[in-house]
C-alpha cells in the first residue's frame, strides 16, 4: 500500500492530525457543555434562594398559588432553553465530526480508487473485468453511503424541527395556562 516511508509517515500523520481534530471537538463540546451545566446550576440556586424567600412571605393560600403559578412559566421556560442548549451542543458536534468522517472516507476513497488504477496497469491481459467489476462495486458502495447521509440529514433536520415545535408549544402551554390562572385570580 505504501512504496515510500515519506508516504507511510504522511498517512501517520494525518491519521494523528484526525484524531487530533475529533478529540480538540469532543473536548470543546464537553466544554461547553460544562459552562452551560455550572451557569445552569447558578441561576436555579439563585432562583431556588429567590423562590423560597418568596415563599416564606406568603401570607394566605390565594397568595401561594398566586406565587407557584408565577414561578411555574419561567422554570418551564429555563428548562426548555437549557434542552435547546444542550441540543444545539450535540448536534454542532455531530455535525463537526460527519464533516470530518466524511472527508476521511473521500480520501480513503481516493486512495482505493488510485490503487486500483495501478493494479489495474500492471494486472494481466483480460482482469479488465474484474477490475471494472470492483470499480463498480466501490461506485455502488459509495452511492449507497451518500444515499444513507443525506437521509440521515433529513432525518435530524425533521427531528429538529419536531424539538422546536415541541418546546414552542410547551412554553405556550405553561404561558396559557399561567394567563388563564391570572384571569381565575382577578375574578
Amino acid at each position: 500500500m505504501f512504496a515510500t516511508p515519506e508516504q507511510f509517515a504522511a498517512a501517520n500523520k494525518a491519521n494523528i492530525e484526525t484524531l487530533l481534530t475529533l478529540a480538540n471537538t469532543a473536548f470543546a463540546s464537553a466544554e461547553r457543555l460544562a459552562a452551560l451545566n455550572l451557569n445552569t446550576a447558578r441561576t436555579l440556586l439563585e432562583d431556588g434562594v429567590a423562590n423560597a424567600k418568596a415563599m416564606l412571605a406568603v401570607k394566605d393560600v390565594q397568595e401561594l398559588i398566586n406565587l407557584q403559578t408565577s414561578l411555574a412559566q419561567p422554570l418551564v421556560e429555563k428548562v426548555v432553553a437549557y434542552a435547546r442548549n444542550v441540543y444545539e451542543i450535540a448536534s454542532q458536534s455531530q455535525e463537526e465530526i460527519s464533516k470530518l468522517l466524511e472527508s476521511q472516507i473521500a480520501e480513503i476513497n481516493k486512495g482505493v480508487a488510485s490503487a486500483l488504477d495501478k493494479a489495474a496497469k500492471s494486472a494481466p491481459a483480460g482482469s479488465d473485468v474484474a477490475v471494472a467489476a470492483v470499480k463498480s462495486a466501490i461506485a455502488a458502495a459509495n452511492s449507497a453511503y451518500d444515499s444513507m447521509s443525506k437521509a440521515a440529514k433529513q432525518v435530524a433536520e425533521i427531528a429538529e424541527a419536531n424539538v422546536a415545535a415541541a418546546t414552542n408549544a410547551t412554553v405556550k402551554a405553561v404561558s396559557s395556562t399561567a394567563k388563564a390562572a391570572g384571569t381565575k385570580k382577578a375574578a
